[in-house]
């Protein structure tokens, strides 16, 4: 039986030792590759001889399948939060959720120390309904310990049948005790793009998430607030708060509507030539093989010019971070709101056989002006903090800095210019309304102005001020 498992080690190896030769002769191949590095032969032989213990020694017997599978986990696990191995379910999910409908509670969540923490949750889902917040660490599902799961499969058992119940139990940073959630599972359809008149002459654009069609339906909803207003905006406030990102396309989209044609949007740098791209506003980087007609191209000619304040906070990721950064080094807005997330690499998905596939961080983001996005994040030219209520916390801001084994920031020394301190404004303490008691966990119209209850409500504190320093803009304009 020894022998016989031995062999099945030295078989293993070999497979091993043949795939990395593969990899081995494509990097020979492709000239802009550095040549690999010679074959970790102790480190496979350690596999190997792991593999077989586990074979004979396990208290039960394990498939081999699922020995394998690990092993992909745990090699992509152990390189960043966001590289990770997709079966053929995550895969699914992934398409899908990046057409803009899927089924689940509506979560951004990342893995730290063995649970899943909150990045953000998506507007109009259950999570968001329910009071769920940005930096929650989720402990338990219904009865099962979140602690030794791997974020697909927890991924896996929030997401299920519409109308079906599941329990989540918290921790909150400022809570005595862990707080429980019960949602209901919902065929999430995200609205990326929501627009109104925040008052006469000044619109208010809201973007939740980044899609396949994001830019276009931001095009539109800049159509319908220049035919609302009848006469050229005097300003506009694009809202990026609590926008986990999305699609790469979707943000240069969005972007490309304010910038001048072909100005630098974002370009990213990597190990191999794929991972080195230059996307700027031209209609091949938005509509990236769509197939369609340019969606910007009837655009108000004014909204090139139209002052804007783009609103960013700890919420505001990836995508959202690529608009902002491009929009402030063109000096194109003004972003105002609190430090943004910091999630600046880039995520590439490598199908495999089987409807698998693995999501690697292959390269990281850069603004025009070379800033990296990664464990940073944007700065505004404007802080203000969210307004909170008296003695209730409003939850804690996680960071990619934050999250353990996070990828480095990548920039040198010099390599950029150094960012100019941003002006504050105070922020205002309310007060709970009278007669009202304010639970933990519950979601309150006053509680927290990064998430409005209503689109562009008139208690939005950040919104007021941005609304305030276009009006000012506009007065300084006129004389």
């Amino acid at each position: 039986m020894r022998g016989k498992l031995h062999h099945v080690g030295l078989v293993l190896f070999g497979a091993f030792a043949g795939v990395l030769i593969s990899l081995n002769l494509s990097a020979v191949a492709d000239k802009t590759v550095e040549a690999a590095a010679p074959l970790p032969i102790d480190e496979l032989r350690a596999f190997t001889e792991v593999f077989s213990k586990i074979k004979s020694d396990y208290v039960e017997p394990v498939e081999d399948k699922k020995l394998i599978t690990e092993a992909i986990n745990g090699m992509l696990s152990g390189l960043d939060p966001h590289s990770a191995y997709l079966d053929a379910d995550s895969f699914k999910d992934l398409q899908v959720g990046t057409q803009g409908e899927f089924g689940g509670l509506g979560i951004e969540v990342s893995m730290e120390d063995g649970f899943v923490k909150v990045v953000s949750p998506i507007e109009d889902t259950p999570a968001y309904q329910a009071g769920i917040k940005s930096g929650d660490l989720v402990v338990k599902l219904d009865d099962t310990p979140v602690k030794g799961l791997t974020l697909n499969d927890a991924v896996k058992r929030m997401r299920g049948k519409p109308g079906t119940k599941i329990v989540l139990t918290v921790v909150r940073k400022g809570e005595g005790k862990p707080l429980t959630f019960t949602l209901v599972r919902a065929v999430i359809k995200i609205q990326s793009v929501k627009s109104k008149l925040a008052e006469e002459g000044y619109g208010y654009i809201r973007v939740t998430q980044f899609q396949e069609h994001t830019g276009e339906n931001l095009a539109k909803a800049v159509e319908s607030l220049y035919k609302q207003n009848k006469v050229p905006l005097k300003g506009l406030v694009l809202d990026l708060r609590n926008d986990p990102g999305g699609l790469l396309n979707g943000a240069v989209g969005v972007a490309a509507a304010f910038l001048p044609k072909d100005a630098l949007v974002t370009y990213t740098d990597g190990r191999t030539e794929d991972a080195k791209m230059r996307l700027t506003a031209s209609k091949q980087n938005y509509l990236h093989g769509m197939g369609k007609e340019d969606f910007l191209k009837n655009l108000p000619a004014d909204v090139k010019k139209v002052p804007m304040v783009v609103l960013v906070n700890g919420g505001s990721a990836s995508a959202s971070e690529i608009v902002a950064g491009a929009l402030q080094d063109h000096k194109r807005a003004i972003i105002m709101g609190t430090q943004s997330f910091g999630k600046g690499s880039v995520q590439t998905v490598l199908p495999l056989g089987n409807n698998t596939a693995i999501k690697l961080t292959t390269a990281r983001y850069f603004t025009p002006n070379g800033r990296s996005i990664q464990a940073k994040g944007i700065t505004p030219d404007i802080m203000v903090d969210d307004a909170k209520l008296s003695g209730v916390e409003s939850g804690m801001h996680l960071r990619e800095a934050d999250l353990d084994r996070h990828l480095s920031n990548g920039n040198k020394d010099g390599d950029t210019k150094p960012e100019a301190a941003p002006i504050k404004l105070p922020t205002p303490t309310k007060q709970p309304p009278k007669g009202k008691d304010v639970k933990p966990g519950a979601r309150n119209d006053n509680e927290d102005a990064a998430t409005p209850p209503e689109l562009a409500s008139k208690n939005d504190y950040q919104l007021n001020q941005a609304l305030n320093l276009l009006k000012g803009l506009q007065i300084f304009q006129n004389r």
